[in-house]
């Protein structure tokens, strides 16, 4: 439960460099202007893909990515294609190669990198064998559930549902407490649905896909053994509805303050008085761990124990069965895998077509042992000076935010203070971690891919419940370095950038300078802006959960966001479908602030020096295209639907266009006037950082 994790492109961003200020600072930082071997750099902008026949004042995502956008088709297997998505993909075949040398090294010692990573990945691939095994593999825990005899035993099965990773109508984690970040803490929070998110229950639009639903949960109860199926899943949809009806909404979920509910074990028990923790906490391993947890959402564990309370003990049994087949289900035969495509691929995402099985074995071994395969990635595949250009940048961009804030026309000098406090506090990851995870713990056995998924869900349960009583680790990475993101993590004041995003169209070792800035150095600036959207401002230096903000900064900056929230409700990527600019608003506020940082670090980087015009555009040309290219993209409509309920970050061509339209460089760069579409009034221009 990684809730801590401010993602940014998905994406985030840090660097602790006080004291450096000013042009010539960053000048002497200056990223090598020239491609390796001494060859002239280029612009790195994909002038193929440009529309001519779409004004950039007009459109500036559609007349940078036209061409693509008409010839690309979305691939079968996929709900949405664009940059990063080819990425993700370009990278896949070289982790097979990674994993499959693995698989194919004759010394491997047991316990070893080598033979946990090739024994896992062909557990997956032999097929066969999960056709011989059919239900054998989860039987144990149906029989489990099924031998149920009484509500109060529930508990002591949700703990051990959490260790397996299967859904349950509360979710658990460890993480820093956010009011007091040098100790780790239990963390509870709603859970327990099959549809995407709460509002799939509740509105009328959406009763199509829950007929569908309703029939798949029919479906995979069927394939399970249950005699009973199509009663049972209507009573399971009941009872996933009356969980959605006392739920919070995302929006709801975004304020930290509010998600903060710092309660005695008494206190919890009080919540859920038909609901007895101590054998969650005895079967969960942290039991005298822990005086106190963090429940994100009282108010719906005091409705769960209504729930739980009025549902017969029958329809638990069915609802547990459900969520045990439905987490299994890629790890089992192939009419459960299936079975599990047809719903949550294609009804729900519109993809007509599975991944390769090689695809997805990659990805099952890197969700159990994703820093075993980093490691052997980061060895082949991320040389040295993309970290070395990467520091730089990363330097450049923390100059020009400090000499940001010290300019801002809304913030009071006291207020500066502390953002310069919490600036000079950040700390920055990039590539991959100083210190490699340990699996050593972990059991792999050729032949038992579901027994390797649980063990191993097990082995990160017990990782985390170890963290319990001791110092923080401030090594410890939230993404893989193969991961093609970045995030900000407010109670380390951290951003991290993995390996694999530092590659084209992110950050390009042979382009000039303009196009890294406004891409990769546009993804520095977003991260680092985390930490000062209207969650991460919320956090001080040190991590903690802190108002350092006077009543006149709140307001000014309440008035800002308000500002942007209007201008992206009024997107729309679907007709009748609007983005949700409260939901989105951090991503927002980074994506912004981002640029405008990233523009104001570019521009110190040429120390007077005017950029080269390269394929016929100038470097602030280049900056802002350089941004756009990145969100390249095209998806189908029911996974956008899907992502504007539950995610985030607006739509690939808002972020580029409505970035755009609050970016004084953007209107100088492109001669962008009153009358184009593009133009925004100075005054509705939103300038936060």
């Amino acid at each position: 439960m990684k809730r801590y994790l401010l993602s940014a492109l998905t994406l985030s961003l840090l660097a602790g460099v006080a004291g450096v200020a000013g042009a010539a600072d960053v000048a002497k930082h200056a990223v090598a202007k020239s491609a390796p071997g001494g060859a002239a750099p280029v612009s790195g902008i994909a002038v193929e893909y440009v529309d001519a026949g779409v004004r950039a004042q007009d459109d500036f995502f559609n007349h940078l990515n036209g061409k693509w956008l008409a010839a690309t088709e979305i691939p079968a297997d996929k709900a949405s294609w664009g940059s990063f998505a080819k990425l993700a993909d370009d990278t896949q075949p070289q982790l097979r190669g990674i994993i499959e040398a693995a698989a194919a090294n004759p010394n491997r010692a047991a316990g070893s990198d080598a033979q946990i990573i090739g024994d896992f990945y062909a557990s997956y691939m032999n097929e066969q064998k999960l056709e011989q095994l059919g239900l054998a593999p989860v039987a144990p825990f149906l029989a489990r559930v099924a031998a149920l005899s009484d509500k109060k035993q529930i508990p002591a099965l949700l703990a051990t549902f959490s260790k397996m990773g299967v859904g349950a109508p509360y979710d658990f984690g460890i993480h820093q407490d956010a009011k007091d970040s040098t100790k780790y803490v239990a963390d509870f929070a709603q859970g327990g649905l099959g549809l995407p998110d709460r509002d799939y229950y509740l509105e009328a639009d959406k009763a199509p896909l829950r007929a569908t639903y309703l029939s798949h949960v029919e479906k995979m109860l069927a394939l399970g053994g249950d005699g009973n199926a199509a009663a049972n899943a209507k009573d399971i949809v009941a009872l996933e509805t009356a969980l959605a009806k006392v739920q919070w909404s995302n929006v709801e979920n975004r304020d930290p303050v509010k998600a903060y509910n710092k309660l005695e074990l008494a206190q919890l028990a009080a919540l859920t008085p038909d609901h007895d923790w101590q054998p969650y906490l005895a079967e969960a391993g942290i039991s005298g761990k822990v005086s106190y947890v963090i429940v994100s959402q009282p108010s719906y564990l005091k409705g769960f124990n209504a729930v739980l309370e009025t549902t017969p003990l029958a329809v638990w049994k069915a609802y547990f069965q459900w969520h045990l087949l439905h987490s299994t289900a890629p790890y089992l035969s192939k009419a459960f895998v299936d079975e599990n495509f047809a719903f949550y691929g294609t009804a729900l995402t519109g993809v007509t077509e599975m991944r390769p099985r090689w695809k997805r074995g990659v990805g099952a071994v890197e969700a159990a042992l994703g820093e075993s395969v980093g490691k052997l990635y980061v060895e082949q595949y991320f040389p040295a000076e993309r970290k070395a250009r990467m520091e730089v940048l990363v330097k450049n961009l923390m100059v020009a935010y400090k000499q940001s804030i010290d300019k801002l026309d809304w913030m009071s000098p006291a207020t500066k203070k502390q953002a310069q406090d919490k600036l000079s506090k950040f700390t920055t990851k990039i590539g991959y971690p100083n210190k490699w995870r340990d699996y050593s713990a972990l059991t792999v056995a050729q032949d038992d891919l579901l027994g390797n998924v649980l063990r191993s869900r097990a082995v990160s349960h017990a990782r985390e419940v170890d963290k319990l009583g001791k110092p923080i680790d401030r090594d410890e990475w939230g993404m893989t370095p193969q991961t093609v993101n970045a995030y900000y993590n407010p109670e380390l004041n951290e951003i991290v950038f993995p390996a694999s995003i530092l590659q084209p169209p992110f950050f390009d070792a042979n382009a000039d300078d303009a196009v890294n800035y406004g891409a990769i150095g546009a993804v520095i600036g977003h991260e680092i802006s985390h930490g000062f959207d209207d969650q991460g401002a919320q956090y001080d230096g040190d991590g903690n959960l802190r108002d350092w903000w006077s009543k006149a900064d709140h307001k000014n900056f309440a008035a800002k966001t308000k500002q942007l929230v209007a201008q992206y409700n009024a997107f729309s990527p679907v007709k009748g479908h609007h983005v949700n600019g409260e939901l989105t608003l951090g991503e927002n506020i980074a994506d912004n602030s981002g640029v405008a940082i990233a523009y104001k670090a570019y521009k110190l980087s040429l120390a007077g020096k005017k950029a080269p015009v390269l394929d016929g555009f100038t470097g602030e040309q280049r900056f802002y295209a350089g941004f756009a290219q990145v969100w390249r993209m095209k998806m189908r409509e029911a996974q956008q639907l899907v992502l504007l309920k539950t995610d985030p970050h607006s739509p690939g061509q808002f972020r580029a266009n409505g970035t755009m339209r609050n970016q004084p460089g953007f209107y100088s760069a492109f001669g962008v006037k009153q009358g184009d579409k593009m133009y925004l009034p100075p005054k509705e221009r939103v300038i936060m950082w």
